[in-house]
């Protein structure tokens, strides 16, 4: 089967079929009005860009938030309960008291914050949970020292599944709009552009030297890149995602062909699951429209709870017919002042005390003591939109 093509002579989707659930015109209206008479459920900022991404086609094949059996096969074997390869949860989580109130059958009207519709949810099932089991199998751990583990035990203990329905989408952050792509955007410039090959980076730090190199290094094979950010929910010490696209934009005007390179925002939330993340954001760019997947060290990880390279062993675990997506895989970069160039152990010849470390770790260290960033770390344009966030009390 390989790289399932449609009739478009792109990629096929995550199981085949890009999913729509976004209301629109009168049937928008009328499902707005309705929603004022049902039961209410408040969603926090993870679950609100979860109902957009399910809503626009990102999470295809999920139509909504994940019943028992889906949940428990995921959990467990890292697939749907139809075999198919998912390796996240993706879930909304009630408090007992709240789950008592709602009954399986009924819709159930999801808001923002302030109070306003922004989707509907058919109730198929509510059921209870294992957090601890959750946190084990997922993230390999039960500390809540991790942010997902953390995210996990404060959530509400039953679960409630059923498909979904989109009738606003939250604001981005001023300037994101354009950037704000879905699947079917996406892969329309991609067909536009004539690009059979897409190679998908994900990212929610400013692109270093480092990242620069391996993006590169995949265009040399590749007919376009799509560098896609993620600007939902991340940790509090992670750089603002307004401070990290515009990195991304001066990166991409000065030192990147523009006719092959397309920068768009990814609004989804940060899981810091590892491996299994890695892996789930390598199917979700497969849904809009890369080929290939950039996979480098320690992705998706944090705190050092994931060996550097567990993503590309989990990448291992399943048959590249499954993924239809391919996988690139990265060692670990770094420049070297003797080479003077970025480069990896596979290609300088250099002993480590020529070597420079490059990561978004040491970048932010740098930051936080008011520190210049290095050339070798990354580009003056990019610099110096990071020391004048940092100067202007980040």
């Amino acid at each position: 089967m390989g790289e399932e093509k449609n009739r478009t002579g792109q990629i096929a989707p995550h199981g085949g079929q890009l999913v729509n659930r976004v209301l629109v015109g009168q049937e928008r209206e009328e499902v707005l009005a309705r929603s004022r008479e049902l039961k209410k459920i408040a969603l926090n900022a993870r679950t609100l860009s979860d109902l957009e991404l399910l809503a626009v086609g990102a999470f295809s094949p999920l139509e909504g938030f994940m019943g028992k059996d889906d949940y428990e096969h995921v959990i467990n074997e890292m697939r749907l309960s139809s075999g198919l390869i998912w390796t996240l949860p993706i879930t909304l989580a009630v408090s007992s008291d709240e789950a008592q109130e709602l009954q399986e059958g009924e819709e159930v009207a999801l808001l923002d914050a302030t109070g306003e519709a922004v989707g509907l949810l058919s109730l198929q099932e509510k059921f209870t949970y294992d957090k601890k089991e959750e946190a084990w199998n997922v993230y390999k751990t039960d500390e809540d020292r991790h942010p997902g583990v953390w995210y996990l035990y404060q959530r509400g203990e039953t679960l409630l599944g059923g498909n979904i329905t989109l009738i606003r989408r939250q604001p981005l952050y001023p300037g994101f709009e354009p950037y704000r792509l879905d699947p079917r955007e996406t892969r329309g410039i991609f067909n536009q552009r004539g690009w059979r090959t897409v190679v998908g980076f994900q990212t929610r730090n400013p692109i270093h030297r480092s990242h620069e190199y391996i993006q590169k290094c995949a265009l040399e094979l590749m007919d376009g890149l799509l560098i896609h950010p993620l600007v939902g929910k991340t940790k509090l010490d992670d750089i603002p995602s307004e401070v990290r696209l515009r990195c991304y934009e001066v990166l991409v005007e000065y030192y990147f062909p523009q006719e092959r390179v397309f920068l768009s925002v990814f609004p989804g939330a940060m899981r810091y699951a590892g491996p299994r993340e890695a892996v789930f954001h390598a199917l979700v760019r497969k849904n809009y429209g890369c080929t290939h997947f950039i996979v480098g060290r320690d992705a998706a990880g944090v705190g050092g709870y994931y060996g550097p390279y567990d993503a590309w062993d989990l990448f291992g675990h399943f048959r590249r017919d499954e993924l239809d997506i391919t996988p690139l895989f990265f060692a670990e970069t770094f420049f070297c002042r003797r080479c003077d160039a970025v480069v990896s152990a596979k290609t300088c010849p250099h002993d480590s005390s020529h070597h420079v470390a490059l990561s978004g770790t040491r970048v932010r260290e740098l930051l936080d003591r008011g520190e210049p960033l290095p050339s070798e770390f990354t580009r003056p344009e990019v610099s110096e939109v990071l020391g004048e966030w940092s100067r202007n009390g980040s």
